[in-house]
């Protein structure tokens, strides 16, 4: 691969980590940019909706002047089809990669690259997958019509099943379920691949389980909701309808057990709690050895607290039991504002893998707020050149808290009905003012 190709493949994947784009991720194993692993989130409104969708990407030496062979990852071991256009294979048809007819303008140029391809199959996760069928457009009789309701109906189980479920029972070491195939070689290799590439590292390269675990923690009462919907739809036991287009292995067939996607959500947030806890143990013992981490974090601790007096932050912060592991803040709310006088404790739990494994915040006092779920937990973001500040993230949840107009986005949607609310008519906005006002007086009683 040319140095030209280089430079431009590492470009794009750093601008898109730099991006505050919440539903996209990239990322390659140390400088081997040939290769790179890239996480789509599920668009909201759909039945793909928050699901971790993952595709690996094939540069070849001729890139950008061709594009690079892309391939679905998840697909439940090649057993599952998430699309008209995504493959149990692993499969993608897009016109400008080449692997779909197109017409004139939709093929592949040089402006294009990683970012334009993801968000082209971003695209093809719509409210209504169907339609990406060849065809589509004459299918307007009443078959069709339960055909587009059925198939969003298994697609969302699936979504949940194993897009969701399946990859942190793994992570989590739950179950045993195949999610990710580990390979010593791509099914699919471009043709100049080099010939020292053949055997890769049998070490599995997860790099966006942290992502997702803590993406789960901010989405879980969305999956809860969907599978509660979902069961009142379908009866359990109930076999998925085959569409017209799947044939072969290149199908999505099952059966509906939502009963059963409900218990094991329940048990994952269990696990991600004990994980979360261990933490505190783990950090306590590195403090007491003395190691690199323990004196990193009180150095920053220090640095904090000295910062925070400095820029006369009235927000209290201290460690509990002297653990650098386990920050705990107090936070007042801002004058003038509906958070006026309330009194609100959240605690910053860090890994000893910091900052590899992203801080997890969780409020110990209740709130009713649109960027705090029920639980407890923030939706904040943190940019990548920050994310080995522990204080940038604090303040990043108070921003996320104080943040007086925010852009509507679905993607932060992690208590359901402060969201629905607050960007809900006139009336909604008032009832949603008042809730929280009264959690802001309970914190205070």
């Amino acid at each position: 691969m040319s140095d030209q190709s280089i430079i431009r493949i590492s470009k794009e994947l750093s601008e898109i980590q730099k991006d505050s784009d919440l539903s996209l991720a990239v990322a390659c194993r140390d400088a081997n940019v040939k290769h790179v692993k890239a996480m789509i989130l599920g668009p909201p409104d759909t039945p793909y909706e928050f699901g971790f969708f993952e595709f690996a990407f094939d540069f070849g030496k001729e890139y950008p002047r061709k594009s690079p062979h892309v391939a679905s990852i998840t697909t439940n071991s090649g057993s599952c089809r998430f699309n008209p256009n995504i493959y149990a294979n692993g499969r993608v048809c897009l016109s400008i990669l080449g692997t779909w007819r197109g017409t004139r303008g939709e093929e592949w140029s040089s402006a294009q690259g990683l970012e334009s391809i993801l968000l082209s199959i971003q695209s093809l996760m719509s409210s209504n997958p169907y339609e990406n069928e060849p065809g589509y457009e004459v299918a307007d009789g009443p078959n069709d019509k339960k055909n587009q309701k059925d198939y969003v109906q298994k697609i969302r189980h699936e979504t949940l099943r194993i897009s969701v479920i399946l990859r942190l029972e793994q992570y989590l070491g739950i179950r045993n379920d195949p999610l990710i195939v580990t390979r010593k070689s791509r099914p699919h290799p471009t043709e100049d691949t080099d010939s020292d590439e053949a055997d890769e590292e049998s070490v599995p390269f997860e790099p966006f389980e942290d992502l997702c675990k803590r993406r789960f923690l901010w989405y879980y009462d969305t999956y809860l909701a969907a599978a509660e919907k979902g069961k009142e739809e379908v009866a359990d036991g109930s076999q998925f309808a085959r569409m017209p287009f799947e044939s072969g292995g290149n199908t999505m067939d099952g059966c509906f057990c939502y009963g059963e996607l409900l218990c094991r959500l329940k048990a994952i947030k269990v696990a991600l709690d004990a994980e979360t806890a261990r933490w505190v143990t783990e950090g306590a013992a590195a403090m007491t050895r003395e190691m690199t981490m323990a004196a990193n974090l009180s150095r920053q601790f220090e640095q904090s607290v000295e910062a925070f007096k400095r820029d006369g932050t009235p927000h209290n912060i201290e460690l509990e039991n002297g653990n650098p592991f386990v920050w705990l803040v107090t936070y007042f709310g801002k004058p003038m504002t509906n958070l006026d006088g309330g009194l609100f404790r959240f605690r910053l739990l860090l890994s000893p893998r910091f900052p590899r494994e992203q801080p997890r915040a969780r409020f110990d006092t209740p709130i009713f707020h649109h960027s705090i779920s029920e639980d407890g937990t923030p939706c904040y973001n943190v940019t990548s050149s920050k994310r080995e500040d522990v204080r940038c993230h604090i303040e990043a949840i108070i921003e996320a808290l104080e943040e007086e107009t925010p852009p509507y986005d679905p993607r932060i949607m992690v208590h359901p009905e402060a969201h629905k609310l607050y960007w809900g008519s006139p009336e909604d906005r008032k009832l949603y003012n008042r809730k929280l006002r009264r959690s802001v007086q309970q914190s205070i009683e």
